[in-house]
C-alpha cells in the first residue's frame, strides 16, 4: 500500500478514514484507542500541537509530510477533548479504556463471586465508565458536577442492585445443580452492566437532552442549540454501550469453560487466572472499536429531523453534531 494511500491530503479536524462507511469508522477508532498514545511525552505532544497551529495559520515548515500532520492530529484528538480543549485524564481517555478497564473486565467474571465482590466490582465498573462518559461527553454545553454524581449514584445503584438481585435468584433456584448454577453466575455481569451502562449514559448526558447541544454547519460554525439532535446523539450512545459489553461479557465465559476442560489447565489450576485475563483482553480489544464504530462521532442529521425553527434559520440541507464517545 502507497504512503499516498495510507495518509491521503492532510483536513484539519477530519478523519483520514471514510466516516461514511462502518470500516473506515473502525480504522479511525482503531486510532483513537491506540494505547501508544498514552506514552507521549509532554514535548512530542507541544509539538504536534504547534505543528497543527501552523498548518492552520499557512506557516507550515517546508519538508512536513501528510503523514506526520495526521500523526500530530491523531495525538492531539487523543489526549485533549474536542469541545473544551482540555486535557483528558490518562484513565478515562478513549485510548486507555482497554488497559485500565482489562483489569476491571476480568473481576467481574471471575467465578464464585460474593455477595461483597459483586458489589465491589459493580461499583468500580461503574465508577469507570461514569468518568469515561463524562470525560468524553459533548461537551458544547456546560453540565455542572451535580448532574454527574447523579448520573453517578443511579448507575451504581442500577448495576449492583441488577447484579445482586440476579445472583440471589440464582442462588435460590433450586433446579440448578451446582455446575450449571456456576455457568448461569458467569453470564450475570452482562445484563448488570448493559442495563447500568444504558442509565450511565442517560444521567450523565441529561443535561444534554433537557438543554440541548450545538448543531454546526459545513463550515463549522455553530447554527443552533438542538433538543432533537442531543436525544439522537444519547441514543447512539446508548446503543454503543449495550454492544460493547456483549462479546467481553458474554465471550470470555463461554471459552473459558471450553478451556478449563483441558488438561493443561486441569493439572495446572494457577494458568487460570492469566488465560482468562488474556481471554478478556482480547475481547475488550475486539468489542470497544467495534462497538464505538456502530456511529460516527461526528454525526449529520436532517435539517427537517430537527427543531422547525432551526430548519426555518438556515439554507443548509444537513447539520453536524458531536455525539461523543
Amino acid at each position: 500500500m502507497s504512503q499516498s494511500t495510507l495518509y491521503p491530503q492532510f483536513r484539519l479536524g477530519e478523519s483520514r478514514f471514510d466516516q461514511g462507511s462502518f470500516y473506515g469508522r473502525l480504522r479511525h477508532f482503531l486510532d483513537v484507542i491506540d494505547p501508544r498514545t498514552l506514552f507521549v511525552s509532554e514535548s512530542h505532544l507541544n509539538e504536534c500541537v504547534k505543528l497543527l497551529e501552523h498548518f492552520k495559520d499557512g506557516t507550515l515548515p517546508t519538508g512536513v509530510t501528510n503523514a506526520q500532520l495526521w500523526e500530530a492530529q491523531k495525538v492531539k484528538q487523543a489526549i485533549f477533548h474536542p469541545d473544551t480543549g482540555e486535557k483528558i485524564p490518562m484513565p478515562f481517555r478513549m485510548s486507555g479504556y482497554i488497559p485500565f478497564g482489562t483489569p476491571v473486565v476480568v473481576g467481574l467474571l471471575l467465578p464464585n463471586q460474593t455477595l461483597a465482590s459483586t458489589i465491589f466490582w459493580q461499583w468500580l465498573n461503574q465508577s469507570h465508565n461514569a468518568c469515561v462518559n463524562y470525560c468524553n461527553r459533548n461537551a458544547s454545553k456546560s453540565t455542572g458536577m451535580s448532574k454527574f454524581f447523579q448520573g453517578y449514584l443511579g448507575a451504581v445503584s442500577s448495576a449492583v442492585t441488577i447484579a445482586v438481585g440476579l445472583n440471589v435468584l440464582i442462588q435460590r433456584a433450586e433446579r440448578f445443580s451446582p455446575a450449571t448454577r456456576l455457568m448461569v453466575q458467569r453470564f450475570i455481569p452482562f445484563p448488570a452492566v448493559a442495563s447500568a451502562n444504558v442509565c450511565n449514559v442517560l444521567l450523565m448526558r441529561h443535561s444534554e437532552l433537557s438543554e440541548g447541544i450545538s448543531v454546526l454547519d459545513e463550515h463549522g460554525n455553530i447554527v443552533a442549540t438542538s433538543k432533537l439532535a442531543a436525544r439522537r446523539a444519547v441514543l447512539e450512545t446508548a446503543v454503543t454501550r449495550v454492544v460493547l459489553p456483549m462479546p467481553i461479557l458474554v465471550l470470555p465465559p463461554m471459552l473459558m469453560a471450553m478451556l478449563e476442560r483441558l488438561p493443561l489447565l486441569q493439572t495446572y489450576p494457577r494458568l487460570v487466572l492469566p488465560v482468562h485475563s488474556v481471554v478478556c483482553l482480547c475481547a475488550f480489544s475486539l468489542a470497544l472499536p467495534v462497538a464505538i464504530s456502530l456511529f460516527p462521532q461526528n454525526s449529520q442529521i436532517h435539517v427537517s429531523l430537527l427543531e422547525p425553527e432551526i430548519s426555518a434559520a438556515t439554507g443548509c440541507k444537513f447539520l453536524t453534531y458531536n455525539k461523543g464517545l
